[in-house]
C-alpha cells in the first residue's frame, strides 16, 4: 500500500548531482559519468540512473561534467581594460609580462587562452570562470575592476592577480610594493635637488593609486608642495597628444616628474625634447617597471624596477598551489631603483 500511494504522488525535482546520487545509492562522480554515457559505467547502472534522472526532471550540466571528469589543460589570462578602453595588449608591459607566462604555462603543460576584456556588465569575470574551458585563471591588473575580481574569488579559488594587495580583500595577487616603488622615484628626484614635483598617470587603478600615494609621501617628508597627479591616457596617439598637452601646459614650471610607467616616460622624454627642455638638465624624469627598452631610451631612462619575470613565476607557482588545492598567500615584491640617465 505504501508503494502504491508513493506512485501516485509526482517525484521530487531534484537539483544536482548529489542528491540524485542519493537517490540511487551511487556516488556523485558515478552519476556523473553515467549520465555523459561513459562506457566504464555498467550499461544496467547507466541505464537505471539515467532513467532515475528523467523520473525526478534533472539534466545534467555538459561542462560541469566535463571539468568534473577531466581537466582541460588550458589556463585563462585576462586582461580587463575599464580604466583604459583603448589600451591594447600590445603594449610593452603586457608583452613582456605575457612573454613570461606563457612561457612558464607551456612549460608546465597548459595552453594558454588570451583574453582583452572591455568590462561592460557586472559579471564579466563570471562568464569567464563559468565557462567550462579553463582550469584557472590568471589576470593581468585589476583596472577599475577590484570589486568584480573579489567578488569572483571569493568562491574561484584557481584564481591569481597581477596587482596591488588591498586590505581587507581576499583576493590572491602576486605584484610589486607600488608604495615603495613611488617613494623610491620621489625620493631620488628630491636628493638631487628637484622640488617642482608632478605625477604623471591616471591614478584609479590600484597599482598607480598606491605608487602616487608613495610618491606623495616621500614629497611630503620633504616639506615641498603637494603633488599634482596628471592623468593621461596609456594608447597610441592620444597618449602622445595629452602627455604633449600636458607637458606644454606646466612643463617649464617642473623640475621633475614622476611617471607611473616606462610607456608614459617614454612618450615624455619626446615630448619634453619637442618643447626644447633638456632631460634631465631642465627637468629629470623617472619611469616604473623597468621594461628592457628603458636603456634604449635617449636618454636612457632611470626607473623603478619590478621584477616581471620572478612576478610571472610566482602567479604561476600561486596557481598551481590552489589547482591541487593548497593555499597561496598573496606576495609583494620590492622594488628597485635603476638609475639611468634621465634622473
Amino acid at each position: 500500500m505504501d508503494g502504491d500511494n508513493e506512485s501516485e504522488q509526482p517525484p521530487a525535482r531534484v537539483r544536482n548531482i548529489v542528491e540524485l546520487a542519493r537517490i540511487a545509492g551511487v556516488s556523485a562522480s558515478t552519476v556523473s559519468r553515467a549520465l555523459a554515457g561513459n562506457p566504464l559505467i555498467k550499461a544496467n547502472t547507466r541505464e537505471r540512473i539515467q532513467a532515475l534522472a528523467e523520473k525526478h526532471g534533472f539534466r545534467l550540466n555538459q561542462m560541469a561534467s566535463k571539468l568534473r571528469t577531466r581537466e582541460t589543460r588550458a589556463i585563462g589570462v585576462v586582461v580587463p581594460l575599464g580604466h583604459e578602453r583603448r589600451q591594447h595588449i600590445s603594449d610593452p608591459f603586457f608583452m613582456t609580462m605575457l612573454g613570461h607566462l606563457a612561457d612558464g604555462l607551456t612549460e608546465s603543460g597548459y595552453d594558454l587562452m588570451l583574453s582583452r576584456v572591455l568590462p561592460d556588465t557586472p559579471g564579466w569575470l563570471d562568464d569567464i570562470v563559468d565557462s567550462g574551458l579553463l582550469d584557472g585563471v590568471l589576470i593581468i591588473g585589476q583596472s577599475d575592476q577590484l570589486d568584480a575580481i573579489e567578488h569572483v574569488a571569493q568562491r574561484y579559488r584557481p584564481l591569481v592577480v597581477w596587482g596591488q594587495q588591498t586590505p581587507g580583500y581576499q583576493q590572491c595577487t602576486i605584484g610589486s610594493d607600488n608604495h615603495a616603488g613611488g617613494k623610491l622615484a620621489a625620493r631620488h628626484l628630491i636628493a638631487s635637488g628637484r622640488t617642482r614635483l608632478a605625477f604623471l598617470g591616471d591614478i584609479r587603478p590600484p597599482e598607480i593609486a598606491a605608487r602616487f600615494a608613495g610618491a606623495s609621501a616621500a614629497v611630503q617628508e620633504a616639506g615641498l608642495p603637494a603633488l599634482e597627479a596628471l592623468p593621461v591616457h596609456l594608447s597610441g596617439e592620444q597618449a602622445q597628444e595629452d602627455i604633449a598637452t600636458r607637458i606644454r601646459r606646466i612643463g617649464r614650471t617642473l623640475d621633475g616628474i614622476v611617471c607611473a610607467s616606462d610607456v608614459i616616460a617614454m612618450t615624455a622624454l619626446r615630448a619634453l625634447t619637442d618643447e626644447g627642455l633638456a632631460v634631465p638638465t631642465d627637468i629629470a624624469v623617472t619611469g616604473f617597471d623597468d621594461l628592457p627598452i628603458a636603456a634604449q631610451t635617449v636618454p636612457r631612462l632611470t626607473s623603478v624596477r619590478q621584477d616581471i619575470a620572478r612576478g610571472a613565476g610566482l602567479m604561476i607557482g600561486a596557481l598551481a598551489a590552489r589547482l591541487r588545492g593548497e593555499d597561496s598567500p598573496s606576495v609583494q615584491m620590492t622594488p628597485e631603483l635603476v638609475v639611468r640617465d634621465s634622473a
